[in-house]
């Protein structure tokens, strides 16, 4: 989730100017607590049914933040002497290297000159520069999405704060775990509209979890430690409490009496993969996940139903909507998964699991609730199945038998026009060309929804987009943040023409960071998923969703290989079915990174197809740009 957004450099008296002997900063200093920090708002007060716990002491908004395992056990010796004096903008830095902190995306200004200036100094922190604020931010979050850790960016005052506004959105609606740190104008003139002032912290206050206005340089050890803490310690939720596992057995008990059990999981279950799949081979439950949720169970088991939602798959939508109990772990129902709510899983018994108590009955009441970290909740679950194995006999084959049915009656599929590339075609040969091992970042709209739907998730955190805000521009920035974070691996931004263009300008930061991205590039040269709800809904009349030029409507415009040249990047463009194999082996096989400019038609739909606020009933599964509605 999107963590605290801070604003060290704001001071009275500036805090980086040096610094004199204080006990409060020693080399090895314990960072202190605040002895009432701001409490982070919840997002409604809601009774819940429990919650879980692990058996440590309990944590709530008043309690101080605990230090990471590794922080526990690693003993940070500082660069500067005890009675060294130093800059406000070290000792953030010197902060961030206390937090593990290796890489950073960071664009510099006047605010936020000194914090430069001293990550220059750091020998352990490396930044990542983009060539646009959001960029960076978007590149924190691919940084902790491929990750698992949190991601940092900064940003100067005013404009550059502002800039960050949609990641941090994002992230908060994706639950992403990232701290951004922006500069201010000098305490002085902070009110007077000075130049590049924006009240930042009233700005961002709704969109992440917590946030600070620093004023005084010794509060920012503190600071950042809380930032850190919060951003990576789950949703903010009521106090700990231990509990008995009566709710567990509970669970196991409506599992025993179900007939047709299916799990609904979501992005809440990408730490907890190794528990979920243990379930899964105790119970035999199919699995149907959410788009955030893609990777925690693998996409090719037998098993899997894929996606559901609006853009799911038929026989994971027809299992939620024939299911007699719904197991919904790390979900928050969302509209693009429920369509029209009382229709949704209405045959169903619904057991809800997720860390948020404010998502448990937000949208769907369920039957049984328990807040808890899901990765707790199925180890308890497990460990109670494991324990009564002899006398559980769970024999779902009917039931799988007529979802496999559904598979074969209406599988994933696409049709081909003549030597036209098939979008859906380019990402399946991608997926066989990687093995299924790629990280995969993509913008938002149609291609998304193809990358989600044909590319094989076998393990977590491979699927990297943005779900909740759907911003497009994400999939290039977030790209460099996954490579950063992941150098072992091959990661590939599929893109739509309409989202790359608007962070085109991160192929400078791709070329100078020669990191080794590559860029499959769906090109149909109009805003695809906008277009496909003109046919649909709107006999096809085109609202400014043309993106070529329209003087000359036969050429591809503009030419993606010329941005892709200003920056000394290999590119290419096909556009025929038969040359496309070859094509995608070679960007594979290029040093470096790459980009191939797939040239596409415009008149494919994303299908299935469940229209906004509907039901599973009102799928749609044929039909494209060519037919007449």
């Amino acid at each position: 989730m999107a963590a605290a957004t801070a604003n060290p450099a704001i001071s009275h008296n500036s805090p980086f100017t040096p610094l004199s002997k204080s006990p409060k900063l020693p080399s090895r200093f314990t960072l202190p607590s605040s002895p009432n920090p701001q409490k982070p708002a919840l997002r409604r007060p809601l009774q819940v049914t429990n919650v879980l716990s692990t058996p440590n002491p309990a944590i709530n908004a008043t309690s101080p933040p605990t230090p990471t395992a590794s922080a526990a056990k690693t003993t940070f010796i500082s660069r500067f002497a005890p009675d060294e004096p130093r800059k406000g903008s070290d000792v953030l830095v010197e902060a961030l290297e206390r937090e593990g902190v290796t890489e950073v995306f960071a664009y510099p200004g006047g605010a936020s000159l000194e914090i430069h200036q001293a990550l220059t100094r750091s020998a352990v922190v490396r930044n990542v520069l983009p060539r646009h604020e959001q960029g960076g931010v978007f590149a924190a979050e691919g940084y902790a999405r491929a990750s698992g850790r949190t991601g940092v960016c900064i940003a100067t005052s005013g404009p550059g704060a502002t800039n960050l506004v949609s990641g941090l959105a994002d992230a908060l609606l994706d639950s992403i775990p990232i701290v951004a740190i922006t500069g201010q104008v000098p305490r002085r003139m902070i009110g007077t509209d000075a130049f590049q002032e924006t009240p930042i912290v009233e700005v961002t206050r709704s969109i992440t979890k917590h946030n600070y206005l620093v004023l005084d340089v010794e509060d920012i050890p503190r600071i950042v430690r809380e930032a850190f803490f919060l951003a990576s310690s789950g949703r903010p939720g009521p106090a700990a409490y231990t509990t008995t596992g009566g709710h567990l057995e509970q669970i196991v008990r409506l599992i025993s009496e179900a007939k047709k059990p299916v799990l609904y999981v979501g992005g809440g279950c990408l730490n907890s993969s190794e528990e979920l799949r243990r379930f899964v081979e105790l119970t035999g439950i199919p699995v149907a996940s959410t788009l955030m949720g893609l990777g925690s169970y693998p996409c090719s088991d037998e098993l899997s139903l894929q996606m559901l939602g609006m853009h799911g798959t038929v026989y994971a939508n027809y299992a939620v909507d024939r299911s007699d109990l719904l197991l919904a772990f790390g979900v928050r129902f969302d509209d693009r998964v429920t369509g029209k709510l009382e229709a949704f899983a209405s045959r169903a018994k619904i057991v809800h699991i997720d860390i948020d108590s404010a998502e448990i009955g937000k949208n769907k009441q369920p039957h049984v609730s328990v807040c808890a970290d899901v990765k707790l909740a199925l180890q308890g679950l497990n460990e109670i199945l494991e324990g009564k194995r002899a006398d559980l006999k769970f024999d779902f084959s009917v039931w799988r038998g007529e979802l496999n049915e559904q598979k074969e009656k209406y599988p994933l599929s696409f049709k081909t026009f003549g030597d036209a590339i098939p979008p859906q075609y380019a990402i399946q040969v991608l997926d066989e060309l990687t093995n299924g091992d790629a990280i995969i970042t993509t913008g938002v709209g149609q291609h998304q929804m193809w990358a989600a739907q044909f590319y094989k998730y076998n393990r977590p955190r491979q699927w990297c987009t943005s779900g909740g805000l759907g911003a497009m521009g994400f999939g290039l920035p977030a790209a460099i943040g996954a490579a950063v974070a992941r150098p072992d691996a091959v990661v590939v931004d599929i893109d739509g023409d309409g989202s790359f263009m608007m962070n085109v300008q991160e192929l400078a930061t791709i070329r100078v960071e020669n990191l080794p991205i590559k860029v499959l590039l769906l090109n149909n040269q109009h805003l695809g998923m906008v277009v496909q709800w003109e046919d649909r809904f709107y006999k096809a009349n085109r609202a400014h969703t043309y993106l070529g030029n329209p003087a000359e409507e036969t050429e591809i415009f503009p030419n993606m290989l010329k941005f892709a040249e200003a920056c000394g990047i290999p590119a290419a463009r096909v556009t025929t079915k038969g040359d496309l194999r070859a094509a995608i082996q070679t960007m594979l096989d290029t040093p470096g990174p790459y980009l191939l400019d797939v040239i596409v038609p415009h008149q494919e739909h994303v299908l299935p197809m469940i229209p906004s606020g509907g039901a599973f009933q009102d799928v749609i599964t044929e039909g494209d740009g060519r037919w007449t509605y």
